[in-house]
């Protein structure tokens, strides 16, 4: 593998993710809807001469429908996964843009969670000790380290600051596929459930998406009908951060940055 090469087109699809996030946050306001979103965000893509990668993924025959939208847009209680829909946000809300983007045989894969207009001061904490929680999560992302370390810096931080990491949903690897191996969970599994996430070392040049998704009650969540949309069970908020990483010597390499001037907290 020539991994120089595969970590430049590897970036390149990151920093169309990265301009998705910068070209819908003007746009981010009380009265838009999440259809609106998605539209300005496939446009961008689609610009760059590539393609939306969670658009027609994931469909299971006779169980699940692909996903029809160019973004997983998560307001509020919901987790991940939200399906783009006509309903005007509303100040106060929270909105977690998860986009995927394909270009050149690589993937890129990353979320941020923004605030619509004013929010509460338990809100902003959640978001901060979040994004926190990514940042600490993405120190730990260098070689010979191993994934628990990194699973550890995101629960120690946000549990110690009240908030609960959800458990039905991981982190992965990302490359000429969406989804890779390994997992990366956002919290050290019990003994008896470290066999579906092993605990593995990171070897130099593996890309990784990591994604701390918290919540402000309870961890447990559920999947709504439309076999996508996952929420809190209690109806609280969940926070989504993501940023995909390459692992390497001493400091990671972070290829999906993004840091607008604007955090809103």
């Amino acid at each position: 593998m020539n991994k120089t090469a595969d970590i430049q087109k590897l970036a390149e699809s990151g920093r169309i993710v990265v301009g998705v996030f910068e070209s819908v946050r003007p746009f981010i306001k009380p009265g838009i809807t999440p259809l609106e979103i998605n539209a300005i965000a496939e446009d961008y893509i689609l610009s760059q001469n590539a393609k939306p990668a969670f658009k027609g993924y994931g469909e299971i025959a006779g169980q699940r429908p692909g996903f029809p939208a160019a973004l997983c847009i998560s307001v509020n209680d919901v987790v991940v996964h939200g399906i783009p829909n006509d309903t005007p946000l509303q100040d106060g809300d929270i909105i977690s843009v998860d986009c995927g983007t394909y270009k050149d045989g690589y993937y890129g894969d990353s979320a941020y969670t923004f605030a619509v207009g004013t929010i509460s001061e338990e809100t902003k904490k959640l978001l901060k000790i979040t994004r926190e929680s990514l940042n600490l999560a993405v120190e730990q992302a260098v070689t010979n380290n191993k994934v628990y370390d990194i699973a550890r810096a995101v629960q120690t931080h946000c549990e110690k600051n009240g908030f609960s990491v959800v458990r039905d949903l991981v982190g992965h690897g990302v490359g000429k596929s969406l989804h890779e191996e390994p997992s990366i969970p956002n919290f050290v599994p019990p003994l008896m459930y470290r066999t579906a996430y092993p605990n593995v070392k990171l070897q130099e040049g593996l890309c990784i998406a990591i994604e701390p998704m918290i919540n402000q009650g309870t961890r447990d969540v559920k999947t709504d009908k439309d076999k996508w949309t996952i929420r809190t069970r209690d109806g609280k908020l969940s926070a989504h951060f993501e940023k995909m990483v390459v692992i390497q010597k001493g400091t990671p390499l972070v290829l999906t940055d993004y840091n607008p001037s604007e955090h809103w907290f």
